[in-house]
Order: C-alpha cells, then sequence, then structure tokens
C-alpha cells in the first residue's frame, strides 16, 4: 500500500514518470481533503486509440486497437460501510452508491448509473463488491472518441478487482462489466472494444466472433518514427447516443434479415446476394455499413499480416484506406439533418491538405464518429509543424499529441 514507488511510475509511465508523481500528489491531496487522513492506494486506466475496425465489435468483428498514455487516475480505501463514494475531478457532486440498494438507483446516463451497473455486473458474474472511498481524475478527453466513459469504468473495476477480489478478475470481464453498465443502465448500445483496450494495454488484435479474444501485438508508431496527434474539433457526442446506437443496430437489423444475430455469422457474399431485398427492408445505409462491416474486418486482417511479416509501414495504408470507408459507407462523419455542422470532415480535409503538402503521414475519423476526435499519424520531423498548423484552426488546446502506452488497466501502489 502507500504512495507509488518511482520504479513503478517509470515503468507505466517512462519518460513522463515525473509528471506522473505530481499529479498522483495532487490526487492523495484531494483524498485527504473529502475524507480525512487515511492510506489510499493508486489506480490508473488509460484511454484508447482505435487503429482500423471502426464499428465492428458489436457484430463480432475484428480491431486493431491501443491503449495510450492519456489516463484516468484515482486513489481509493475500502469502506466498511457498503457504500461508494467517489469524488471526479471536475464534478461538483459525488458518485454515491449504496452496494446493498444498487436496485435502488434509476437507469439512465450519468456517472453513478455507470457505477452501479458496474457493480451489478460484477456481482452477477460472481465476484465480490463493497463500499470504497475514492477521488479520481482524468487526462482522457471527454466525449471525444478515446474512450473517457471506457477509461473511468476500467478504473472502477481495477479498484474493485484490487479491494476486493485479489487481482482475480480478468480482462475480458472488465469489459464485459463494463459494456453491461453502458448498456443496461445507460441504454447505450456500445460494443466492447473501448474497455479492452483500456484494460489490456499495448496494442491488441481483438476477435469478437465467439465471446471476447485477444492477443497482444508488437506494433507502434514510434518505431515507424511516427507520433499520434488526436484532434478535438471542439464538438463532442456525449448527446449523440441515437446516431451512435444506429450503426449497430442497423447492422443488426441486415444481419436478422439474413437470419442470423451478428454480421460474423454471415458472409460478405450472403449480403450482396440479397441487396435487393436488403435495401428494401433495412435501407441503403444500413446494407453500405454492413458492407463497411465486411471490408473493415478484412483491413484488420491484412493489417495483422502485415505486422507479422515485419512490413509495419503497410499499416499506414490500411489506416487510410479504413478512415474511407468510414466517412463514405459507415457514414459517421456527419450527424444526419446537420449539415451545417461537419466538425469531422472539416477537420480531415485540413489534415490532408497538410499532409499532402508534406507528402506523408495518414489520418482518419477516430472513435465512436458523428463528432468528436480525428486522429493524424505524422512523421515526428513533421509532428511540430502539424500540430502548429492544425492549432491555427482548432485551438492548441484541443491537440493532443500521445502515444502508445503498454500497461492497462493497473494499480500503482
Amino acid at each position: 500500500m502507500g504512495f507509488p514507488s518511482t520504479e513503478t511510475l517509470e515503468r507505466v509511465y517512462g519518460e513522463d514518470a515525473g509528471r506522473a508523481g505530481e499529479r498522483l500528489k495532487g490526487l492523495a491531496e484531494r483524498y485527504e481533503e473529502r475524507f480525512g487522513a487515511g492510506d489510499p492506494e493508486f489506480f490508473s486506466a488509460p484511454g484508447r486509440t482505435e487503429i482500423i475496425g471502426n464499428h465492428t465489435d458489436h457484430n463480432g468483428g475484428k480491431i486493431l486497437a491501443a491503449s495510450i498514455t492519456m489516463d484516468s487516475i484515482g486513489a481509493a480505501a475500502r469502506t466498511d460501510d457498503g457504500i461508494v463514494t467517489i469524488w471526479s475531478e471536475g464534478y461538483p457532486e459525488a458518485i454515491v452508491v449504496d452496494t446493498a440498494a444498487i436496485d435502488k438507483i434509476p437507469h439512465g446516463g450519468g456517472s453513478t448509473t455507470l457505477v452501479a451497473g458496474m457493480l451489478e455486473a460484477a456481482a452477477r458474474r460472481g465476484y465480490r463488491i463493497g463500499g470504497f472511498n475514492a477521488v479520481a481524475s482524468s487526462e482522457v478527453i471527454p466525449s471525444a472518441g478515446v474512450s473517457s466513459s471506457a477509461s473511468f469504468e476500467m478504473l472502477v473495476c481495477e479498484i474493485v478487482n484490487h479491494l476486493y477480489n485479489d487481482d482475480a478478475i480478468e480482462v475480458a470481464d472488465y469489459a464485459r462489466i463494463g459494456q453491461y453498465a453502458e448498456n443496461v443502465w445507460w441504454d447505450k448500445a456500445s460494443g466492447l472494444m473501448d474497455q479492452m483496450a483500456c484494460a489490456a494495454g499495448g496494442t491488441i488484435l481483438l476477435d469478437f466472433s465467439d465471446g471476447v479474444k485477444y492477443e497482444k501485438v508488437d506494433f507502434g508508431f514510434d518505431e515507424l518514427g511516427h507520433d499520434l496527434v488526436i484532434v478535438n474539433t471542439g464538438k463532442g457526442h456525449a448527446d449523440l447516443s441515437e446516431e451512435y446506437s444506429s450503426v449497430p443496430n442497423e447492422m443488426h437489423a441486415v444481419a436478422a434479415e439474413l437470419g442470423v444475430t451478428n454480421l460474423c455469422e454471415t458472409t460478405e457474399d450472403a449480403v450482396l446476394a440479397h441487396v435487393a431485398e436488403l435495401r428494401q427492408k433495412c435501407g441503403d445505409r444500413a446494407v453500405l455499413r454492413a458492407l463497411h462491416y465486411f471490408e473493415e474486418c478484412a483491413r484488420v486482417e491484412a493489417a495483422e499480416e502485415a505486422i507479422s511479416a515485419g512490413e509495419k509501414d503497410r499499416v499506414l495504408d490500411v489506416i487510410t484506406a479504413s478512415g474511407r470507408s468510414s466517412w463514405e459507407w459507415l457514414q459517421n462523419a456527419v450527424v444526419p439533418g446537420m449539415p451545417e455542422e461537419q466538425p469531422i470532415p472539416m477537420a480531415l480535409a485540413l489534415t490532408q491538405l497538410y499532409l499532402r503538402r508534406i507528402g506523408s503521414g495518414v489520418c482518419r475519423l477516430h472513435g465512436g464518429g458523428f463528432a468528436g476526435v480525428i486522429m493524424c499519424v505524422v512523421p515526428k520531423a513533421k509532428t511540430a509543424g502539424y500540430v502548429n498548423y492544425i492549432s491555427g484552426y482548432f485551438g492548441r488546446e484541443n491537440v493532443y499529441l500521445t502515444n502508445i502506452r503498454q500497461t492497462g488497466a493497473t494499480c500503482l501502489s
């Protein structure tokens, strides 16, 4: 127990260990302010980047994803009263959940709902739950496609796992617990990718065709001489649950017409053989989204082959193709009915102009889409120039230079 060691901070944060230590010291002070003197333990859960595999997880597809250096941190200690109390930086009220009266909490949006849903899911899966006091802080951009909610969920899972389950909860169950909270308690039709990428750490290949399977792969942008830059367009997707949910719902509608539950249970050829009927019953957009699913899974496989063959630079070309498909086939770059607001296409267009001028780099829509962020993978020698360029349009405070982090959700103490 106690404050994290220098060795632990260096292992998790690398060159940023010093700044991480200062953040954790500030967290310890806030813990004492809220709960008095104590000996809390410290936790961290990263955000995530989706490299290839946009909107495939909810239909049993494949994804190449990674955790990033932006993270949520927490300080927590057990209590004997069964009450979970979490003060999160930037929020005026505490999250309070009585583990003996979870059923009294109404379903809906918000952090209290997520925590209640996760506690219920953990208990349903046979894990122990109990009370704890915690303070939390996050650098993960909210409502912007790098999974601030999943990062927070995985932070809570790590606290429950360490304080009550002797670190025995598996990463896949972390993801299922977070998904249950979002699906059942928040009425958000999310998949498992966000939670898995935040929980596992490093770059991972995810396959959802038969449960949740993942394997770590040896890939990073650093080794290609590139940096990962996240640009927040200034328009969050917190109020776009209907648009977000329409993607899996329409894919499932196509699958249902073909006699299956998920698209992973059928084929692209089956869709093509029934295009006329599917267009009539499900609509053109649903068919295009189904075709995107199959092509996107094939792109993940192509990236995996390139990595295995030691031709990792080929992954950059696949990222470009993936982003183009999200924009044109999946159609999650623009909110339907709001043609006057197109922050994602604007950011992509401006970035493409810059990358064309320097003759290298790739960019794509990032995350759930409709609003939020884009990602740009740019040669290190050109990073500063791109950051200055895009900051002129979206503000320096909305441009984030990050990296792939090898450690997922973890107890730092």
